[in-house]
């Protein structure tokens, strides 16, 4: 291995030859889960008995496809009674709430399982034990000072748990929970012992890359295997749909690809409409229905991009005005205009994030009045922290709050958002220093020009997957502009030539058209990704320019 890719590896915490064997065995088992044994007898018995079964999911791509698993898994294992519900993002809000409790009643269930969620529904689970219903509660977010009284609770975040995968997103237990109900299944000589769970490896791998989790040596294995899956053509109808509607070929599906193409897709039925669309696609058996629901996730994706523009830009012009006035911005964004759709502040605030390099916390009007916010941070300052940091200071402000380091949300009323933003702009401003202000662009050095050849991309691609916590590798060097034109609308198109005389291809997309294309600039130093670019049956390397500074 050339030495440049032995030190990418080091970087990203690599330092014994078996942490790239990504083969499924090397997973941890399911009995250092705590309470997935107790889970899975349970189910078991469900199955069993005939038991109507109701999955209870979330709104997102990862709550979709951890719902998916369980349904389609849960069906093939025996289960002849089984349902799903999910939260409405703009009536009933996140998790499993008495509404919901009520909804799956009239389902006729006699077990809930939550995905991707419930370690915070207290209400929720107290209301299912009230009518006479056992919870097991499947979940990855961090738990709260006390635990609702579920009859199970799997989640690799509370107390006292030894699972060493910290990391794993919600349909990464699932998976695990099901793993422990196929065991269960062998001892019991039931049927459910003969299913193969690897097949569903495709919805754990999408589900995963979707929510952003860090991809440490457990999430490593399960996106690899299950992209692998799909790259063989052994996927899901729904996913296939998916990715013919995002012209993606399976044959060389990256990470990447499920995290930037397909989970938006789903991702939109729940931000604008309803995740039942993304759950249905992922669930379908026949390629034709999965195709018309593929169709229907692209057209709400369109619209979802629109509603983000318009919203964004918005933003933006608030930030700068803040910057007009007071010469400097404050440590944490917060956000708020009264026409926002509340289904996509969360990726309006990311963008702003990115953009002005500050932690945002964007807010729009629910449909009960509360003002709904999505808050995404910077190394540096743990958001839900703050948010506890902020509700212990002023009991009163808050409504409801949870998630991660990275990313959380919350509800107040209106009339608290001034005082709201005041108190977490001082607490922001207490744990964040100048250093963590200071956007940081990170690379992996510079190549040289043997780097720029197909067999030497094709080696680095072999050693992802890449993503959260094990980025892709970016590399920085000074070239000499060869070509500069726009393609599409503004994306600029370059030849390049590096310093040892290899000339090569590039692109940066979404460029600012008023500055680029300038053929007054000669030179410019780059931060880039390598890649394959496939055009007419011909393969050759390209960059992709993530950040462009002219020289001269």
């Amino acid at each position: 291995m050339p030495a440049i890719l032995r030190q990418i590896l080091a970087r990203r915490g690599v330092t014994e030859l078996q942490q790239l064997d990504l083969r499924v065995q090397h997973l941890p088992h399911f009995k250092q889960l705590q309470d997935c044994e107790k889970a899975a007898a349970r189910i078991l018995e469900a199955i069993l008995n005939d038991q109507a079964i109701c999955i209870c999911g979330d709104f997102d791509a990862d709550g979709a496809t951890s719902t998916a698993l369980m349904v389609s898994v849960l069906s093939a294992m025996g289960a002849g009674k089984v349902s799903y519900c999910v939260p409405n993002r703009f009536t009933d809000g996140y998790g499993l709430s008495p509404n919901l409790v009520r909804a799956a009643e009239q389902q006729g269930a006699q077990l809930l399982i939550t995905v991707d969620s419930g370690i915070s529904c207290h209400a929720g689970v107290e209301a299912a034990n009230a009518a006479g219903l056992d919870v097991i509660v499947t979940d990855h977010h961090l738990a709260g000072a006390t635990l609702p009284p579920a009859y199970a609770i799997v989640n690799p975040n509370q107390p006292d748990c030894p699972f060493p995968g910290k990391a794993i997103a919600g349909v990464g237990v699932a998976f695990y929970v099901l793993l422990a109900v196929r065991a269960a299944a062998r001892e019991r000589g039931h049927r459910a012992a003969k299913v193969n769970l690897a097949e569903w490896l495709d919805l754990v791998a999408l589900g995963t890359v979707a929510d952003v989790v860090k991809l440490d040596g457990i999430n490593r294995i399960l996106v690899q295997q299950g992209l692998q899956r799909i790259r063989s053509g052994h996927c899901r109808p729904g996913i296939q749909a998916l990715l013919a509607v995002t012209q993606r070929d399976p044959s060389r599906l990256q990470a990447s690809d499920l995290g930037f193409a397909l989970a938006p897709r789903i991702n939109a039925a729940g931000r604008l409409d309803d995740m039942g669309v993304g759950i249905e696609c992922l669930l379908c058996q026949n390629y034709s229905q999965a195709e018309a629901l593929a169709a229907q996730l692209n057209e709400l994706n369109g619209q979802r991009r629109e509603i983000e523009t318009e919203m964004r830009e918005s933003a933006a012009h608030y930030v700068t005005q803040l910057q007009l006035d007071s010469t400097e911005l404050p440590v944490l964004l917060v956000l708020h205009q009264e026409d926002w759709h509340q289904g996509v502040i969360g990726i309006v605030a990311g963008r702003v994030k990115e953009q002005f390099h500050r932690p945002t916390i964007t807010f729009a009007k629910g449909d009960d009045g509360l003002l709904r916010g999505s808050a995404r941070s910077l190394p540096g300052l743990h958001m839900r922290d703050l948010l506890e940091r902020v509700h212990s200071l002023e009991p009163d402000l808050i409504t409801r709050f949870g998630g991660h380091a990275m990313a959380a949300g919350l509800s107040l009323p209106p009339e608290h958002l001034e005082r709201f933003r005041d108190c977490a702009e001082r607490v922001a401003t207490e744990w964040l220093d100048e250093q963590d202000l200071q956007r940081q662009i990170w690379s992996d050095g510079e190549l040289d020009g043997s780097c720029f050849s197909v067999p030497f991309v094709e080696q680095l691609n072999h050693l992802g997957p890449w993503g959260q916590g094990f980025p892709e590798p970016s590399f920085d060097a000074t070239f000499e502009l060869v070509q500069q034109r726009i393609v599409g609308q503004k994306h600029l198109k370059l030849v390049l030539r590096s310093a040892d005389g290899i000339t090569i291809d590039a692109i940066a997309f979404n460029v600012d058209t008023q500055v680029w294309p300038d053929l007054a600039i000669r030179e410019a130093h780059l931060v880039y990704k390598l890649q394959l670019n496939h055009f007419r049956g011909r393969t050759n390397v390209q960059l992709l320019v993530e950040h462009l500074q002219p020289l001269r």
